[in-house]
């Protein structure tokens, strides 16, 4: 017998089946060819490495034991149906090369599963241990095995150790994920194919035009949230604030000061403020503390943190971020990245963990630190968040090989967050000084800022503030002003999303899961609703438009609400707490209500849309684009940018006593002015 097969089987009794008391041949389904590999490994130091149709299985036999080891390339089905129309209801699972013509590569995997189920007595779904690896494996035993002699492996990372206790710990097929995950696929495709072929369906009709148009009740409400912005920040106007900002001198160091809950309304305060300050000359210490914070570690990542970091430091997009940690949890690197816990599993070596990382030369010097730190009494930080399948992503000590720049980016990040979730907190000092002007209700400040220990930025420096000095003051004392000048600002719309940004406002509203959101996003730009350019993510007129069209016609699809109702019943099929078929039930009848309403409009959005796509100009158009009037020969983009050029004047005579002319010829100069704004000046007003 091999050498890894020494430990007995765990019983029936307890729950858990060995695959090495299974008698007869064994089929076990990896999600992807590098993790049959691995599995292979780990369970026999010798196999046989086979061949059907160009696809590489492996085959272990001991004259007891046989045990394939074949590989799946994630989904090998997918939905589809035989009606034309819509709404359809009816659909089956179909082979996915039958299904999407760029899945032709799939066609040998399959061929090749189906001959090896055939000849099976048991299989084991070893794909990963989430909504999709389950539904998977099951689909693959589904069409081609038993499921009634199926088992199913779970493991979090792909070292030989845990792969090993899994395949001795097989457990019956998790029905309640696999119900949960056939539930999101249904949902999926009859909110995405109902709604976008009756987009498409109105732009054909309308225009004899068949043009490729999608919505689903994830990416929708998602393209709605950026449309919000979009909107605003065209329709945005900035409006001035002043700030009066003396700089005074103290041991030979110039600081400058700012104003507290800025008072100032209007420019010719600001400037009689400045004027005082000059004329005093001195500023009084109206109070002077310190005082020290401390920092605790961040906890270790989960998949959404890891995005939001990688996004941050290095500007990789979610889906970038998630290929690689995919990648280098396939090269046993790191544990299972699809993960939303912030906790690490309690039965990990913490020690014998980072003895290996210590091996790998960039973090020795790291690793003897925090063992020197701790005194070896290693307790992690933990965060709020939980998932019940896999632990927060951590490094299994593995040496890396020939990582290229961004897999080594990636994956320095997990190592260095998994080191700092052991060290102390980081002690941060904090000064803060105020001064007053005699005879006027003002207070300005001063803040420094240093560093009393390093702690747990030592591992991971990223977050690791700036030093500021500021010299220490007495309460009561006059400081020497060098210089006073007046400062005018405007204020700023809100901040162009990034893609980082959508997938955490998607995890803040509960829609998508950690495996889908990346995806969703890039779907968007697929379709052309979105672009990216180095200022942000920005809507193209495509994108308002099928936001536009679905919040009149379709208005629960765009909402948050309806798309979180139905995530919050799958949790509930996991539970097993809701049957699949009274939440498919739900969203027919939905469907039903929303598709007779939308139907009743369909000239209406067929116009919309094929305006929006350039292929249709309406009659009684926009005077400045290619929309449909709205009212005063604007749309209603350009109208609403209109009616705010009118509202805002009044804030701006007020603190500015500029005429309407000047206001105008002030905020066309202004980069932070709509693109909306501009071109109703330009339009309406000569440019002026």
């Amino acid at each position: 017998m091999d050498a890894n097969r020494t430990s007995n089987a765990v019983g029936r009794g307890s729950g858990y089946t060995s695959i090495w008391d299974l008698k007869g041949k064994v089929l076990v389904i990896a999600e992807k060819p590098k993790a049959a590999r691995k599995i292979a490994d780990a369970l026999s130091q010798k196999y046989f490495v086979r061949n059907i149709n160009n696809v590489t299985y492996f085959e272990i036999r001991d004259g007891i034991h046989q045990i394939i080891v074949a590989s799946s390339v994630g989904h090998l089905y997918g939905l589809t149906t035989r009606e034309n129309g819509y709404p359809v209801y009816t659909y089956q699972w179909a082979p996915l090369y039958e299904v999407e013509k760029k899945k032709t590569h799939s066609f040998n995997y399959l061929e090749a599963l189906r001959r090896l189920c055939t000849s099976s007595s048991y299989f084991v779904n070893a794909c990963d241990y989430d909504i999709e690896g389950s539904v998977i494996g099951y689909l693959i035993i589904k069409f081609n095995g038993d499921p009634s002699r199926a088992f199913r492996a779970k493991f979090s990372s792909l070292t030989p150790s845990e792969l090993r206790e899994a395949f001795q710990k097989l457990t019956r097929l998790d029905y309640e994920m696999i119900e949960a995950g056939l539930c999101r696929h249904e949902l999926d495709w009859l909110w995405g194919i109902n709604v976008s072929r009756a987009l498409m369906r109105t732009v054909e009709s309308f225009s004899k035009r068949r043009i490729i148009l999608s919505a689903g009740r994830v990416q929708t409400p998602t393209l709605k949230y950026v449309s919000d912005i979009e909107k605003e920040r065209n329709l945005f106007i900035p409006t001035p604030v002043y700030s009066v900002i003396p700089t005074i001198a103290k041991d030979g160091v110039k600081i400058t000061l700012e104003l507290v809950n800025n008072p100032i309304k209007r420019k010719n305060e600001a400037y009689a403020l400045a004027e005082r300050i000059r004329k005093e000359g001195f500023l009084t210490v109206e109070s002077y503390e310190e005082h020290t914070s401390s920092i605790s570690p961040p906890p270790p990542f989960n998949l959404g943190d890891l995005q939001e970091e990688a996004a941050r430091i290095y500007g990789y997009s979610p889906s970038k971020t998630q290929s690689i940690a995919e990648q280098l949890y396939l090269d046993a690197l790191i544990s299972y990245p699809r993960t939303n816990s912030q906790k690490l599993p309690r039965g990990l070596d913490f020690k014998g963990l980072l003895t290996k990382i210590s091996q790998i030369s960039n973090y020795s010097g790291l690793v003897s630190e925090l063992l020197k730190e701790t005194k070896g009494f290693l307790q992690p930080v933990e965060g709020d968040k939980d998932d019940p399948a896999h632990p927060a992503i951590y490094p299994t000590g593995v040496k890396p090989v020939k990582l290229n720049n961004d897999q080594w980016a990636v994956y320095d990040l997990i190592v260095r967050r998994f080191l700092a979730a052991f060290a102390g907190s980081a002690v941060i000092y904090r000064s803060t000084a105020k001064f007053a002007l005699p005879g006027v209700n003002i207070v300005f400040q001063a803040t420094g800022q240093g560093i009393g220990n390093l702690g747990w930025y030592k591992y991971y420096p990223f977050h690791k503030p700036s030093v500021k000095a500021l010299p220490r003051f007495r309460e009561g004392e006059k400081v020497r002003i060098v210089e006073v000048s007046v400062k005018t600002a405007y204020t700023r719309p809100p901040q162009r999303i990034s893609k980082i940004g959508m997938l955490r406002w998607m995890e803040s509203v509960e829609i998508g899961t950690e495996a889908t959101r990346a995806t969703i996003i890039e779907k968007l730009f697929e379709r052309k609703y979105l672009v990216n350019t180095t200022r942000g993510v920005v809507v193209t007129d495509l994108g308002l438009g099928i936001v536009e069209t679905l919040e009149i016609f379709f208005p629960e699809l765009v909402k948050v609400e309806l798309t979180r109702h139905f995530e919050r019943l799958m949790n509930d099929i996991k539970k097993g707490a809701v049957k699949r078929e009274q939440v498919i039930s739900e969203a027919r009848n939905t469907l039903d209500v929303l598709i007779k309403k939308f139907n009743e409009n369909r000239e209406k959005v067929g116009q919309i849309l094929s305006s929006r796509l350039g292929i249709y100009t309406p009659p009684n158009k926009c005077a400045i684009c290619n929309r449909e009037e709205f009212s005063n020969g604007f749309c209603t983009y350009h109208y609403k940018a209109m009616e705010q050029i009118n509202s805002v004047y009044e804030e701006w005579r007020e603190k500015e006593g500029i005429s309407f002319k000047d206001y105008l010829e002030k905020i066309k100069k202004l980069k932070s002015t709509g693109k909306w704004v501009v071109e109703v000046i330009e339009h309406a007003y000569g440019g002026k």
